[in-house]
């Protein structure tokens, strides 16, 4: 595994698996590639990258995990899935989350400034992923999610991966009234910053929303992807660029 990849600093049990991929430590050339010029970790077959160097990034992972990982067609929604009900090789499910209670299943997601949430119950029985933008947040990605789980929320925790950060995320009012018009204590996340535009901060927005269901155990959020452009794609930064992975699963040796 590459040293520039995150593994989640949180109080999961051992039997979770969790990881987040960066742009190093891949076989991605181009616009794909590091900053310095070494292979990049691109995970993403619809970018223009080389299927070939995808395909190796991604058995890269599924190495890691032990299985391949159960990947979605995310388009910016609200729609949580099970994972196991995913065929690894068939035609992707439209879904921005996904999760499982069956050990060996790789929930995964692709991420490029939108936020990655991980989530698993305090006996590592269950956890989901989620691919949290601001429309998916809005539209309740995060509380789907949460309902899918057999536990009770106050027995679940999650961790925030690296996304763009709250110095970062310009947006307009339409974004603003999604979130203001429904809560008003979402206006904390949201700083005035020039005429009709504010900057938004997303993983503050997310906890709101964890704290509104009880989950108040919250990690990480504190990496922007579009400041740290050595470690990190940025499709805001450069549209031109790839995706990283979130992943989450159960370990199946630990059962």
């Amino acid at each position: 595994m590459h040293p520039d990849w995150i593994v989640p600093e949180w109080p999961a049990p051992p039997v979770v698996g969790a990881l987040i991929t960066t742009r190093a430590g891949g076989s991605s050339r181009g616009v794909f590639a590091t900053p310095e010029g070494a292979p990049g970790m691109n995970l993403s077959l619809r970018v223009g990258d080389e299927l070939d160097a995808v395909g190796s990034n991604r058995a890269l992972l599924a190495a890691l995990a032990g299985a391949e990982p159960r990947w979605l067609d995310q388009v910016h929604g609200a729609r949580a899935v099970a994972a196991e009900m995913i065929q690894a090789f068939d035609v992707l499910q439209k879904a921005d989350a996904s999760y499982t209670d069956v050990p060996g299943v790789v929930c995964a997601v692709l991420v490029a400034d939108c936020l990655p949430i991980l989530i698993c119950d305090d006996l590592g029985t269950q956890v989901a992923v989620v691919h949290a933008g601001w429309r998916g947040l809005a539209e309740g990605v995060v509380e789907n999610s949460v309902h899918a789980f057999g536990a009770a929320s106050t027995r679940l925790m999650a961790y925030l991966g690296p996304c763009i950060g709250p110095t970062a995320f310009e947006v307009g009012a339409d974004v603003r009234a999604a979130y203001c018009d429904r809560d008003a204590a979402a206006s904390a996340a949201f700083v005035d910053y020039r005429a009709g535009k504010w900057l938004c901060d997303l993983p503050l927005l997310a906890r709101q929303r964890l704290g509104k269901l009880g989950i108040d155990r919250v990690y990480g959020g504190t990496r922007c992807t579009y400041r740290e452009s050595q470690h990190f794609y940025s499709y805001r930064r450069e549209p031109a660029t790839g995706r990283m992975a979130a992943l989450i699963w159960l370990k199946a040796h630990a059962r």
